[in-house]
């Protein structure tokens, strides 16, 4: 919280949008303040207020939120970015369509573990960044089998 508006929009210039990103770090600065920077007092909360509590802060959406609570705070989270959707939209994953949906749909699917969900989610973006892009590149993919957009 130290840092002045201009000093941490010019810290992080290079991630690009710096000004919008440094309101943004100091929102979920301010709501982590609100918990004393204290993980294990975050961790104390029940999901169910934190994930809210999150979606509230000006810049924070479902994935990040999510991301959040996974990754930081080691809650049972899935997280759904583009690559998940991606997943689904060319796979024959019974999902319906929307992150509320998709997210759902995997939770009940998959063991409720945080560890789990990591490299569950890992494995996602590992494939979506090497084959399954916008544009697919298929060769030596391991899904390639059961994929219905073979490029």
């Amino acid at each position: 919280m130290g840092a002045s508006l201009e000093e941490l929009a010019e810290i992080i210039r290079p991630v690009g949008f710096f000004n919008q990103k440094a309101v943004y770090l100091k929102e979920v600065t301010r709501w982590y303040a609100g918990y004393g920077f204290d993980v294990l007092a975050v961790c104390s909360e029940p999901i169910e207020k934190l994930r809210p509590e999150l979606l509230s802060v000006k810049g924070i959406g479902r994935e990040t939120a999510d991301s959040i609570l996974l990754y930081a705070f080691g809650f049972p989270t899935f997280v759904v970015d583009a690559y998940t959707i991606r997943l689904c939209d060319r796979f024959p994953i019974k999902a319906r369509k929307g992150y509320n949906a998709i997210k759902s749909h995997f939770e009940n699917a998959v063991i409720k573990d945080v560890g789990i969900y990591n490299n569950y989610h890992a494995l996602i973006v590992i494939n979506g960044k090497n084959h399954c892009k916008k544009k697919p590149m298929c060769d030596g993919c391991p899904l390639i089998e059961k994929c219905q957009q073979k490029a």
